[in-house]
């Protein structure tokens, strides 16, 4: 193999390389997308979640009151 041929060799692999390093950045640029996609989603059905818990405990701690105040009649 003349040196040529070895430079061209080493080019075509570094090239290969290369194109694999690209096509794995935008691969873990799609999923980091779409992780943080995700992310929002549960933070907001999270929220949402709070909320209902504080709904039904304000709910029931009205009905704990007006049972004792139907307690003490």
């Amino acid at each position: 193999m003349d040196s040529l041929e070895t430079t061209r060799n080493d080019l075509e692999r570094l090239e290969n390389q290369l194109q694999q390093l690209l096509d794995n950045a935008d691969k873990l640029r799609d999923e980091n997308q779409s992780l943080h996609e995700r992310q929002a989603t549960l933070v907001s059905e999270k929220a949402k979640l709070l909320a209902k818990n504080d709904e039904a405990r304000t709910r029931v701690e009205a009905m704990i009151h007006r049972l004792k105040g139907l307690e003490q009649s």
